[in-house]
């Protein structure tokens, strides 16, 4: 039985690969995953050719436990449809952990020795299929080694963590499509020798793979890790709640009434002395409840996760880390629901629907249209600015700039921070990614309205820039074959 068992699953398998391929041949509108480093100025990541590696997470915590191998090539492909090259998993979410076919992870007092059978589909299988899925798409998993809950209760000591992360590297170290997450919404004050010897064991053997330490709602890694040599790239969590929603807690390194204002993260980073690449690993999840605890409150949307996002890129983080309430805990009728999610009118795979989700593409998209390493952040571009949801962000290199607008606020923009006596203007939707030519404008201080409601992008380049035509009509990028029957 267990042979014809294992039969089954190897089949399954096998389709589930082979429908990953045909669409990864059929598009080729995404970079086969290759080594990613930290860029020469330290702010960005790249693929091993030099190419630009924007970070757009989709975050699957319990892929895992609740996907079986046929949903894990369904939601993996429509990851990769909309645009997302990075899934954050948390690899256990036990100690042992027990996987969606009931496997366990690993024996008594953390044994991996006996924990693989040529002849079952293990849980260590099962992970082994998800990450050479996700390769198959374009996609790299952030591999959360185990969240911080766990350990903090004790559950894993020095010696196990450097046992677990010599089993996890010497497993995984020749797959590119890795990222390792020490910690897991835990600070790193706590238990930090555990988070340390799980860091340096993995280390000891993978030199290749980049590494960060995901955080507390509302901190951020460089607070204790601004410069350990095992982290190579920043994350912060802004996390879940509404502005004056601080709920009692009063260790926070924020001002009250800021919770909402994730760009004060990324520069809070780089306080610490440390130029490393930074994430916001966490931010508000569409459809979660504001503030997580009560079931009326209202739910984060759309545009409030586009603002986000859009924020945190501009201000400097090297790409974002989008979540869905459904998708990361992956909900369907009978799991039960953590934070009030609706599982019977919106399981995970009708999630990956929403507007928000889709939406993220187009931010990547817009990024990678322009030269990418020299950008920065320079709020001086817009003029008497507002606060809170009317603040608009503000980002730029020599020749270009754009400005996020959440609430389609009019805009004083001063076009001479770039080059050029004419700059081409365009406004770009933020939920569709559709592109309005505004114009050719004098290099002056200028006031542009939105021409559509709802959130967007002003963008403004040197007039003698090729990087956008007047005509374009979105910000999507053409695929291989489309510009073949094209031009």
């Amino acid at each position: 039985m267990k042979k014809i068992l294992t039969l089954i699953a190897l089949l399954v398998m096998v389709g589930t690969a082979s429908a990953a391929d045909d669409w990864w041949k059929s598009k080729g509108s995404f970079q086969k995953p290759t080594q990613l480093s930290v860029s020469a100025n330290g702010r960005y990541l790249q693929y091993a050719n030099g190419a630009p590696f924007f970070y757009l997470g989709d975050t699957g915590w319990l892929m895992p436990e609740r996907l079986n191998r046929d949903q894990v090539g369904g939601y993996l492909t429509r990851a990769a449809k909309a645009g997302y090259n990075v899934v954050q998993v948390q690899v256990m979410n036990g100690l042992p952990s027990f996987n969606i076919y009931g496997k366990m992870s690993f024996g008594p007092n953390f044994d991996f020795e006996g924990i693989s059978d040529e002849n079952d589909y293990g849980y260590w299988d099962h992970m082994d299929f998800i990450i050479e899925t996700a390769d198959r798409l374009g996609i790299y998993i952030g591999m959360v080694c185990v969240w911080g809950n766990l350990v903090k209760a004790g559950g894993m000591n020095e010696e196990q963590a450097a046992r677990y992360g010599a089993f996890l590297a010497n497993r995984y170290k020749d797959k590119e499509n890795i990222i390792w997450i020490i910690g897991g919404d835990i600070q790193g004050n706590i238990k930090t020798e555990v988070w340390q010897a799980l860091a340096r064991s993995i280390r000891s053997i993978d030199t290749e793979h980049l590494m960060t330490f995901h955080p507390r709602g509302r901190t951020t890694s460089a607070y204790w890790f601004a410069n350990t040599d095992w982290l190579d790239f920043h994350m912060f969590q802004s996390g879940h709640r509404k502005y004056n929603q601080r709920m009692g807690n009063k260790d926070y390194p924020i001002q009250e009434g800021t919770e909402e204002d994730c760009w004060m993260y990324v520069d809070s980073v780089y306080k610490y002395e440390t130029t490393k690449p930074v994430l916001d690993g966490e931010p508000s999840y569409e459809e979660i409840p504001q503030g997580l605890h009560d079931a009326d409150a209202p739910r984060w949307n759309a545009a409030d996760v586009r603002r986000y996002a859009y924020w945190d890129v501009f201000a400097g983080c090297a790409g974002h880390c989008y979540g869905h309430n459904n998708i990361m805990q992956f909900a369907y009728p009978g799991t039960g629901g953590a934070y009030f999610a609706d599982t019977a009118e919106k399981p995970w795979w009708k999630a990956q629907e929403d507007p928000g989700y889709n939406s993220m593409q187009y931010l990547k998209q817009l990024m990678l249209s322009f030269p990418y390493f020299e950008r920065v952040a320079d709020q001086s571009i817009v003029k008497s600015n507002g606060t809170q949801y009317h603040r608009l962000s503000a980002t730029r290199s020599s020749d270009y700039l754009l400005v996020y607008n959440h609430l389609g606020d009019e805009m004083n923009i001063d076009l001479t921070k770039i080059s050029g006596k004419q700059k081409r203007v365009w406004w770009m939707n933020a939920a569709d990614g559709s592109l309005t030519f505004l114009g050719t404008f004098t290099s002056k201080l200028t006031t542009f309205k939105a021409p559509v409601a709802g959130d967007g992008v002003l963008i403004a380049i040197d007039s003698e820039k090729p990087y956008l035509g007047e005509k374009q009509t979105s910000i999507v990028m053409k695929s291989v074959e489309e510009k073949d029957r094209t031009e």
